[in-house]
C-alpha cells in the first residue's frame, strides 16, 4: 500500500439505495478498486457499506471511525454517512495507513471492553445522543422493541434521574468528553431501573462522537452473601448449580451467542456481497443453531429462578392489551419470514390487569411464538382479550396441526414434548409460562384438538 498523507482533503462518494456505486472521488475509488469493487458494482469495503446501510435504514447521519483492509495493510478511516436522494453520501478522512497486525488498544478501549462485559447488555449513540446500536436480546428480555429504537433520542428510551448533586452524569461526561458511571434511570414503560456507564467516542478532529455503553439492571435479584456457595437443590438436574452461577453463565453465553446469531445472518444475507448459495445456507443453519441455543440458555435460567422456594412476581397494574401488542411487535419479523399473519389487539383495545409486565411479556412471547411455529405458509395467528368475571384473559389461537387431548397435559409438563423429532425448542417454554401464570395469581390452559389448531388462554387476576 502506497502511504496516503492524512492531511489530504476528504473524499466524498455517492451510493444508491441498493449499496451500488455511482461516483467517488479518486482516493475512494482506488481504495473500492483494490477491494475488487466497481462504479455500478455494491460498494466491496464492508465496514464503510455496513456503515452506509445501517445511515439509510436509521435515516440519519452517522459518523464512525473504521478499519479498511487495503492490500496487506490496514487503513483507519473516518467515515460520515448521510442520507442523500434516495441513496447515501460518503465523506471518509483520516486516511491512516497502520499494519494491518497491530490492532492499537488504549486504556480506554480496555476499561470499555471490561464494563461492556459486565453490563446486561449493550447500548452506542452518535454525537446528538441518537441510539445507533442495542443489544439483540435486550428488547425481547425488558420489554421494548429494539428496531424501533434506533435513531431515537436516548431519552426515549431511558427517563435520566439526577444524582445526590442534582447533575446528570451522562450530559457533564458530554461536556468533558470522558467516561461516566453510576446514570440511574428509568427504562420507559416497564418501571424498571437501569444503571448507564459509557466510554466516549472521537472524531479525527478530537470532537465528541458519541457513547459506546452498557446498562445494568438494578433491582432484579438480591446480592449473593459473600459465604453463599451452595443452594437448595431442587428436583431439576440443574439445581445442583447455585443460582448465581446459573445467571453468571447466562450473562457469560448470550453476548457471544448474540454476535454469533447477527454475523451468521449477515454472511445469510449476503450483505456484504454475493456469496455461493451453500455457504449462505450453512450461515443461515449457523444462526438458526445459535437461536437454539441462546432460548435454551434463557429457559435454563428462568427454570432455576422460578422453582426456588422464595421466587415471587411483581403484583403491578398492567394493561394486558397492550403486553400483547408488545409481544406481537417483538415477533412482527419472525411471522413474516414464516410467511404468518398476527392479528393483535386494536390501538384502543384495553385490559386492565395485575401482574408483573415483564413475565406477562414473556408468557405472551412464548405463546404467540408458538403459534407463529407451529402455524401453516399464509396462516393466521388470532389475539384476542376478554374479561370473566375478576379474570383477565388473552387468547392465542392458531390455524397448526392442533394437540390431541390425551398430550394437552404433557406440553405443561418440565421438558415435555408431543413429538421429540419435531423442529422446536426445549420442552421447558410452557412449563415456565404456566408457573409464571400462577405465581401472578393467574394460569395458562389450553384447549385444541387434531387438525383445528390451539387456544390457548392466558389469565391474570382483572383490575377496573
Amino acid at each position: 500500500m502506497n502511504v496516503i498523507d492524512p492531511t489530504l482533503p476528504q473524499a466524498v462518494g455517492q451510493i444508491d439505495r441498493r449499496g451500488r456505486l455511482l461516483d467517488a472521488e479518486s482516493r475512494l475509488l482506488e481504495l473500492n478498486q483494490r477491494a475488487g469493487g466497481q462504479i455500478g458494482a455494491p460498494l466491496a469495503i464492508p465496514a464503510i457499506a455496513a456503515l452506509a446501510r445501517l445511515a439509510q435504514r436509521l435515516g440519519i447521519s452517522i459518523s464512525r471511525n473504521v478499519v479498511a483492509a487495503d492490500v496487506d495493510d490496514d487503513i483507519e478511516l473516518w467515515v460520515r454517512a448521510e442520507p442523500d436522494q434516495g441513496g447515501v453520501r460518503l465523506e471518509v478522512s483520516g486516511w491512516r495507513p497502520r499494519p494491518a497486525w497491530r490492532a492499537p488498544v488504549g486504556e480506554q478501549d480496555r476499561e470499555s471492553d471490561f464494563f461492556r462485559a459486565a453490563a446486561d447488555w449493550l447500548w452506542e449513540t452518535d454525537a446528538a445522543l441518537r441510539i445507533t446500536y442495542l443489544s439483540l436480546e435486550a428488547g425481547t428480555r425488558y420489554g421494548f422493541d429494539t428496531s424501533a429504537m434506533l435513531g431515537q433520542p436516548l431519552t426515549r428510551l431511558f427517563r435520566l434521574e439526577q444524582d445526590e448533586s442534582g447533575n446528570l452524569p451522562i450530559l457533564t461526561a458530554v461536556a468533558a468528553q470522558a467516561h461516566f458511571d453510576g446514570q440511574q434511570a428509568e427504562l420507559r414503560g416497564t418501571g424498571r431501573m437501569v444503571r448507564l456507564e459509557a466510554t466516549p467516542r472521537s472524531d479525527p478532529a478530537g470532537r465528541f462522537a458519541g457513547f459506546v455503553g452498557g446498562a445494568h439492571m438494578l433491582g432484579t435479584a438480591p446480592a449473593a452473601q459473600p459465604d453463599e456457595f451452595v443452594e437448595p437443590v431442587s428436583d431439576t438436574p440443574f439445581g445442583t448449580f447455585p443460582d448465581s452461577f446459573t445467571q453468571r453463565l447466562g450473562r457469560a453465553l448470550r453476548g457471544p451467542l448474540g454476535k454469533i446469531i447477527a454475523n451468521a445472518d449477515s454472511i445469510s444475507a449476503q450483505t456484504e456481497g454475493p456469496l455461493k448459495p451453500d455457504y449462505a445456507e450453512y450461515a443461515a443453519d449457523i444462526a438458526n443453531a445459535g437461536r437454539h441455543l441462546l432460548g435454551l440458555v434463557e429457559d435454563l435460567v428462568d427454570l432455576q429462578a422460578i422453582e426456588r422456594e422464595d421466587f415471587s412476581t411483581l403484583a403491578e397494574p398492567i394493561d394486558l392489551a397492550d403486553v400483547a401488542r408488545r409481544a406481537s411487535g417483538l415477533l412482527a419479523v419472525r411471522a413474516s419470514q414464516s410467511e404468518v399473519r398476527i392479528d393483535k389487539p386494536a390501538l384502543d383495545e384495553l385490559m386492565p390487569a395485575t401482574g408483573e409486565f415483564r413475565r406477562a411479556l414473556q408468557v405472551l412471547v412464548n405463546l404467540i411464538g408458538n403459534a407463529v411455529r407451529y402455524s401453516p405458509p399464509g396462516g393466521m395467528v388470532w389475539i384476542r382479550l376478554e374479561r370473566e368475571g375478576g379474570r383477565a384473559h388473552v387468547i392465542v389461537a392458531d390455524q397448526g396441526k392442533g394437540i390431541a387431548v390425551e398430550d394437552q397435559a404433557r406440553i405443561f409438563e418440565k421438558f415435555g414434548r408431543v413429538d421429540p423429532t419435531e423442529p422446536g425448542g426445549s420442552g421447558l417454554g410452557l412449563y415456565i409460562a404456566r408457573r409464571l401464570a400462577r405465581s401472578m395469581g393467574g394460569d395458562l390452559s389450553v384447549d385444541s384438538a387434531p387438525g383445528m389448531g390451539a387456544r390457548f388462554v392466558f389469565s391474570l387476576p382483572a383490575r377496573d
